[in-house]
C-alpha cells in the first residue's frame, strides 16, 4: 500500500490498515528511524509496578476500560480473518 506526505509533513494512514488495527482519532503512535526506515508503533499503555497485600501488581498510568468478553471474541474474529 502507498501513501503521500503532504505540504505539511502529514501521512494518511489508509483506512484498511487503520481498521485492522483498531486506531481511532486520538491514539497515540511512537515514530523513530529503525535500519534507515520509520517505524510506527502503536504505543502501550504506561504502568508501573505497585504493592497490594504484599504483592506486586501491574498498575496503569492512566484509566483503561475493562477487557470484556464481547472485546475478546470481536478481537478473535478479526484476527481469523
Amino acid at each position: 500500500m502507498r501513501t503521500t506526505i503532504d505540504g505539511g509533513g502529514r501521512v494518511v494512514i489508509p483506512k484498511e490498515i487503520r481498521s485492522r488495527l483498531g486506531l481511532l482519532p486520538g491514539h497515540v503512535l511512537d515514530i523513530a528511524i529503525v535500519d534507515g526506515r520509520i517505524s510506527l508503533d502503536v504505543s502501550g499503555t504506561g504502568m508501573h509496578l505497585a504493592e497490594s497485600g504484599g504483592v506486586p501488581v501491574a498498575v496503569t498510568d492512566e484509566p483503561i476500560e475493562p477487557l470484556t468478553t464481547e472485546t475478546v471474541r470481536a478481537t478473535l474474529e478479526q484476527v481469523r480473518r
